[in-house]
């Protein structure tokens, strides 16, 4: 009798010490889990989306968790080579049609996870405070490569002042889909980068956003902006492997926020919203 006793009171310490060993095993990895690393590096081009990041974005994640740095660059090539190899965790810089161009020229597996609120294009003018002023053979500075001349024939079109092929692709329109030029408009192909000063030397100049930012001009100045096709809307990407992380699911979640929309009237007056976000 007094061994089985003994063996009963044996057993039930045995159970009870293994019970608490299980509950400081848990404790324990629980723990561990709430330390682990939520370091993360965003990318950006130096600007206006770099200060979306860091205005709006980067304080957001922060308040999840997440330690964010923002790591800054100075043109199109690198930030999409850092995010290939994992040098950074996101970027937002560029459009879609870009996004897909690189990736396949340079066999990268990347993702446009979201777009964001973007600079439109703008029809600039020193000589003309309205479309109707705009004389009879008036000359038009527009960018020189084909992704951009489309975008600145729909932004023509637009404003009334030219008519494009019904038949034309809007995302690959160029001057031979032009079905009427109303004001004998004259084209002056020139280097993106330079169409901020051509506002001076030309009658009108279709000036991209991120150009307009950066030579200091006003969005809201523009005779026309934009009505941007969703396709050049910048987006945040990443890595195609992360795209259903959970840091991707909170860079969305940042981004579909009724803040980050405030955010964006407040500090970044004349940006075009994506579809999703004017729905």
């Amino acid at each position: 009798m007094k061994k089985w006793f003994i063996g009963f009171i044996l057993l039930l310490a045995a159970t009870v010490l293994a019970a608490c060993g299980g509950s400081e095993e848990k404790t324990e990895t629980k723990d561990t889990a709430a330390t682990e690393s939520k370091e993360i590096k965003f990318g950006a081009t130096a600007g206006p989306y770099s200060d979306m990041v860091s205005k709006i974005i980067k304080p957001a994640l922060e308040e999840k968790g997440y330690k964010v740095e923002l790591v800054e660059f100075s043109d199109y090539i690198q930030p999409n080579n850092a995010l290939d190899t994992g040098d950074i965790d996101a970027n937002l810089f560029q459009h879609t049609i870009y996004l897909e161009n690189f990736a396949k020229e340079n066999k990268m597996d990347l993702t446009a996870l979201i777009s964001v609120p973007t600079a439109p294009m703008g029809l600039y003018s020193n000589n003309f405070k309205s479309l109707d002023e705009i004389k009879d053979g008036a000359t038009v500075a527009i960018p020189n490569d084909p992704t951009n001349a489309a975008r600145a024939f729909n932004t023509l079109q637009d404003a009334g002042l030219i008519t494009v092929s019904k038949d034309a692709d809007p995302l690959t329109v160029s001057e031979k889909d032009i079905a009427e030029n109303k004001k004998n408009l004259k084209f002056q192909p020139i280097e993106a980068g330079q169409l901020p000063r051509a506002v001076e030397s030309s009658d009108l100049s279709a000036v991209p956003g991120n150009f307009a930012i950066a030579a200091g001009m006003n969005l809201l100045d523009a005779l026309q902006l934009e009505n941007m096709d969703d396709k050049y809307r910048n987006i945040v990407a990443v890595k195609t492997e992360n795209k259903d992380s959970q840091l991707a699911k909170d860079i969305k979640a940042v981004v579909e926020s009724e803040e980050f929309e405030k955010a964006i009237d407040e500090d970044f007056k004349g940006f075009g919203k994506p579809t999703w976000m004017t729905k």
